[in-house]
């Protein structure tokens, strides 16, 4: 680990007033420095341009499957049981093998590295799947693209929290996290076009063009990422950084109270485990990201319906589309009010209304329509994972393990739940997914208000102690920054 060195800036002279760039972007724009924003303009450009089309490719080769499924695949590879949930299955599976693991590989291996071999990696595998001639092979290239996949979102979202103030944070882990519904709503005219123009030539199934643009797309972001994608401050100063930004960029860090990395030890996992932190996140993320999954099945109802390819293709990406934009939203208010929990739990509440409404499923097409387009107004992982991010924060290797468990413990459960309760053979109606989903989310908000509460008895608890613990607290975590464990002995990895 590289030796910390920080260096002192004078404190600007704030501005009396607040410039327009505060009001649409940083809050407290007006009172940052013009090196300060000099430096943020840098790393958002390195982190988030990256990061933001990486999953942009990742979420368009998630998302693949389905219009692949409902433009010919179904039929070409006789998928006529439940061969579409079982492939959903071993993507998913590969995805939440490498959740964890990822985060603790970057402690040691650039993460730049890391995440453009994982990208060059997905994108192969995507491509081959324009080859397949069975079920079978389906299952194996699904679970390899879930493999390499699986590392992108813990790995950015953990470099994000780690280069970013609480005023910063929520809104570019939303930003990063926007790509998704770009991504899938993309997807959606994508497979149009091609299917439209593709379709038949070399006598390739336009579902297979589908795999063949998006592999050829997938794989030069890859490269980019290995470019231009930062490593964490207190480790090797990235390249586009000059010394004295990078001194700013630990100065800012170290205000914020985020630890540095530490030597990774038996006592790492002691002291996470006996923290009240990764259950209660975990456990929340889990059910909501489990209430998540109606909107995936937009397309095949459509279908059922006796719309078009196209139109089964296109108009699932509304969805997306106001997905997205509460997305936008919620990040941002978030970051105005500072308030990660009124943001997660504000979204549950709008969100048991789609829910309810294909729980109960009506007769009315419209309100099945509404319900399906709407569904995504619960969709809050950037404030959610800011939110693990900046209570975690005291702690390094916790905030690694606690967000990327957040998401690999959900993908653990959603390799088999919708085996159970969205089998391909209960479509279009899924009489038992959509209750199940509806009934999460309503478990899901419980949980949220129950995080709040532990949060704010942590903070009551320690502004109770005073000064001299706090003073002691702060004395521990040298220690284990240090590599020094809480008895005193020193271990490494």
């Amino acid at each position: 680990m590289a030796v910390v060195t920080t260096t002192s800036f004078p404190e600007p002279e704030p501005p009396k007033k607040k410039t327009l760039r505060s009001y649409i972007w940083d809050t407290d724009s007006h009172l940052k420095s013009n090196a300060e924003k000099r430096l943020l303009l840098k790393l958002d450009l390195a982190i988030l341009l990256t990061s933001c089309f990486g999953f942009l490719m990742k979420f368009l080769d998630q998302m693949n499957m389905t219009n692949a499924y409902i433009s010919g695949m179904r039929e070409d590879l006789s998928m006529l049981g439940n061969e579409y949930t079982y492939a959903s299955t071993a993507y998913t599976v590969g995805y939440a093998v490498m959740q964890v693991p990822s985060t603790l590989i970057v402690q040691k291996v650039t993460p730049a590295l890391w995440l453009g071999l994982m990208e060059v990696g997905w994108g192969v595998w995507t491509f081959a799947q324009a080859g397949m001639t069975s079920s079978t092979q389906l299952y194996v290239f699904r679970f390899l693209v879930g493999l390499f996949e699986a590392s992108f979102s813990p790995v950015v979202l953990y470099v994000i929290g780690s280069w970013y103030t609480s005023k910063e944070l929520a809104k570019r882990a939303t930003l990063f996290q926007l790509s998704a519904p770009i991504g899938a709503c993309f997807s959606g005219y994508l497979q149009a076009a091609v299917y439209s123009n593709l379709d038949g030539v070399n006598g390739l199934a336009g579902w297979r063009w589908l795999y063949i643009v998006c592999g050829v797309m997938t794989v030069p972001v890859g490269l980019a990422t290995f470019i231009f994608f930062p490593n964490t401050p207190y480790k090797k100063k990235p390249w586009f950084l000059t010394e004295e930004e990078n001194a700013l960029a630990i100065a800012r860090v170290q205000r914020q109270g985020i630890a540095a990395p530490a030597p990774i030890t038996l006592g790492t996992f002691k002291r996470i485990f006996t923290r009240w932190r990764w259950y209660a996140f975990v456990a929340g993320y889990v059910l909501y990201g489990c209430s998540s999954m109606a909107g995936a099945f937009f397309g095949i109802w459509l279908k059922s319906e006796g719309f078009s390819v196209v139109q089964s293709n296109v108009i699932p990406t509304g969805t997306w589309i106001i997905s997205g934009f509460c997305l936008l939203v919620w990040g941002y208010l978030s970051d105005i009010t500072q308030s990660r929990f009124t943001w997660v739990f504000v979204p549950f509440i709008l969100g048991l209304i789609p829910n309810g409404i294909l729980a109960f499923w009506p007769a009315s097409l419209a309100l099945k329509e509404f319900a399906f387009l709407t569904v995504g107004v619960q969709l809050v992982p950037g404030v959610f994972f800011a939110w693990a991010h900046e209570v975690c924060r005291d702690d390094n290797e916790e905030r690694a393990v606690v967000a990327s468990s957040m998401n690999g413990m959900s993908y653990v459960i959603l390799a088999w739940l919708p085996i159970i309760i969205f089998p391909q053979t209960m479509a279009p109606d899924f009489r038992y997914g959509f209750p199940t989903s509806f009934g999460l989310l309503i478990a899901a908000a419980f949980a949220v208000i129950v995080i709040q509460l532990l949060v704010k008895r942590d903070e009551r608890r320690k502004a109770e102690a005073g000064p001299a613990a706090q003073l002691e607290e702060a004395s521990g975590s040298e220690k284990k920054n240090s590599g020094e464990d809480v008895d005193g002995k020193v271990s490494s990895l």
